[in-house]
């Protein structure tokens, strides 16, 4: 266990950081999903820019690697260009 006040700080944050962290990613996760499982191209078009924000949004924060946002948004593209 921590001694010092500022260190026990530090793990009540990094706590709470982590599990703002991990609900970002999963929101990401989902909407990503929700994308790829669209039929209709309309659709699909008008959710691309919103789920390209979210994980632009992951990569600036560190919260996932700026290649696997930048391999992430290049397949949705993809997918969504051959509807």
């Amino acid at each position: 266990m921590a001694n010092h006040k500022s260190a026990l700080k530090r793990i009540r944050r990094n706590e709470a950081v982590r599990l703002r962290n991990r609900y970002q990613h999963k929101t990401v996760r989902n909407a990503i999903k929700k994308l790829r499982t669209e039929e209709d191209k309309k659709a699909a078009e008008a959710l691309l820019p919103t789920v390209v924000g979210m994980i632009d949004k992951l990569a600036k924060k560190n919260i996932i690697h700026n290649n696997k946002a930048a391999n992430l948004k290049s397949k949705l593209m993809s997918k969504v260009a051959a509807m």
